[in-house]
């Protein structure tokens, strides 16, 4: 008797031991048919929604590399453009400055050219009213040295013009020497 050993109180007896794997059996009958189903749905769709994560986040993340490299080649032109319309904004500005300095000059030349012919008309007219006053005042001195009047006008003018042309040449043997 060797071979009984008293388990005691934790030896079930055999009707309730049955009972037990029965019910056992039912629980994991219905666990395997209904419970464990629905887990692999579960598991399936999160499995399913993390895969699709996944890939909308490498196809974003693609998306964004392409949009970046679009970017960058947009950048790059705009730089381009950038420096040609400032390369084009120097040379149409020494195209002005160079177009007003010859429209300074011309200016400049054309203003010289009213003082010029203004110069010459006040000179002309000067010696005009030179002649006229050094004429009288010819007349008159030679008159009183001639002892006679002198009041012809044609005998004055010549007078008068021979007076001034003996003035210009002493000026101008003058300015020779």
């Amino acid at each position: 008797m060797l071979l009984e050993i008293d388990l005691g109180p934790l030896l079930p007896e055999l009707p309730e031991f049955l009972v037990g794997l029965v019910l056992f059996g039912v629980l994991w009958f219905v666990m395997a048919r209904t419970v464990v189903p629905m887990f692999e749905k579960t598991y399936t769709a999160r499995t399913a929604a993390i895969q699709g994560g996944i890939e909308k986040a490498e196809s974003a993340q693609k998306e964004a590399a392409a949009a970046l490299e679009e970017y960058k080649a947009q950048l790059a032109t705009a730089r381009e453009e950038a420096a040609r319309i400032r390369e084009e904004a120097k040379s149409q500005g020494s195209s002005i400055v160079t177009d007003m300095r010859q429209q300074a000059q011309e200016e400049s030349a054309r203003l010289l050219a009213s003082a010029k012919s203004q110069i010459d008309a006040e000179r002309t007219q000067a010696v005009q009213q030179l002649r006229t006053e050094v004429g009288g005042l010819a007349t008159s001195l030679a008159g009183r040295i001639v002892g006679e009047s002198l009041d012809d006008d044609a005998r004055a003018q010549r007078t008068v013009d021979r007076f001034i042309a003996d003035l210009e040449a002493q000026s101008t043997s003058t300015g020779k020497a």
